[in-house]
């Protein structure tokens, strides 16, 4: 099965815009790192490392320590698509970052954003 054009897309090259979205909303690149580490269990330097070495998103989530098991209280709509019926994991779990970066920009508070943990 031939991966959607999104899974070859570097972290590194995404995690960028990410930043400058929430940054316009007043946030800061701290909370982006904070979500995108609950979400996928990598450390500080796992995460900057991640953004250095080019990996792919399907190698971000691929190589990541440990989903977080509240993921799949992440719902919502993202790109007019409810992210709890995505089928393909890799898709659910990328929708799941854009849409937590989603809720850091839109101001909410990080403990709602983090699922209570």
């Amino acid at each position: 099965m031939a991966g959607h054009r999104i899974y070859g897309m570097s972290f590194g090259s995404i995690h960028p815009l990410y930043v400058q979205k929430v940054e316009r909303k007043d946030r800061t690149r701290a909370e982006v790192d904070e979500v995108i580490r609950w979400l996928t269990g990598y450390d500080e330097a796992g995460l900057e490392r991640a953004i250095a070495d080019g990996r792919t998103l399907e190698a971000f989530f691929a190589e990541a320590p440990e989903l977080n098991p509240n993921a799949a209280l992440i719902t919502g709509v993202i790109c007019g698509v409810r992210v709890e019926e995505i089928e393909d994991p890799l898709m659910q779990r990328i929708r799941y970052m854009d849409k937590l970066v989603d809720e850091v920009a839109r101001g909410k508070r990080m403990s709602s954003i983090l699922r209570g943990s």
